[in-house]
């Protein structure tokens, strides 16, 4: 949490703003502004501006936030949903700290669609919460015709195992894969 304190000599009213920092960036959890009846800052005074609501509908008094919910998805070319569904295997050390998953995809439709589309630039793992990538992509030639493409993505704390579980949770519930230990 990130936490601004700021007072104006000339209103005599002091401000407290906490901030939540995430990997998407930094929002705002609370505002508290009271006034004062002396002061002993000493630094620079700022003047935050009062937040601006926006309303939905031309109705101010309804306002309310709007999140969009985006559907889990795999590219391998950024902008272009793979259809095909991975196997995934997963390993974890057994502290807990780092982990590995290894994701293979049989005839993926990447093939089909990269030479008009462009070439693989990357594993991308996309849903509501952002971004997982990796660039440790290979593919696998049989005949001398791709016929198979391996990604690996790596873990190295559990923050990122956590992130990780979240995605794999949706992509599963929106292409019907289940959990199987071995």
């Amino acid at each position: 949490m990130l936490r601004i304190c700021a007072c104006s000599h000339d209103t005599k009213w002091w401000a407290v703003v906490n901030f939540d920092a995430t990997e998407g960036g930094i929002a705002p959890l609370s505002t508290v502004a009271r006034p004062i009846s002396h002061s002993a800052f000493c630094g620079i005074s700022l003047r935050i501006p009062p937040p601006k609501v926006i309303p939905r509908g031309g109705n101010s008094y309804n306002s309310r936030v709007t999140m969009m919910m985006v559907k889990p998805a795999i590219q391998f070319i950024q902008g272009t949903d793979e259809q095909t569904v991975p196997d995934v295997r997963l390993t974890k050390s057994r502290d807990g700290t780092n982990g590995v998953a290894i994701f293979s995809f049989d005839q993926p439709s990447v093939f089909d669609s990269s030479s008009e589309l462009g070439d693989i630039t990357g594993f991308f793992m996309i849903d509501e919460e952002g971004v997982l990538q990796s660039v440790d992509v290979s593919a696998k030639f049989v005949n001398g015709k791709p016929s198979r493409i391996e990604a690996k993505y790596v873990m190295r704390s559990p923050r990122e195992w956590d992130r990780f579980m979240r995605f794999m949770e949706r992509y599963s519930q929106a292409n019907g894969l289940q959990f199987v230990k071995k």
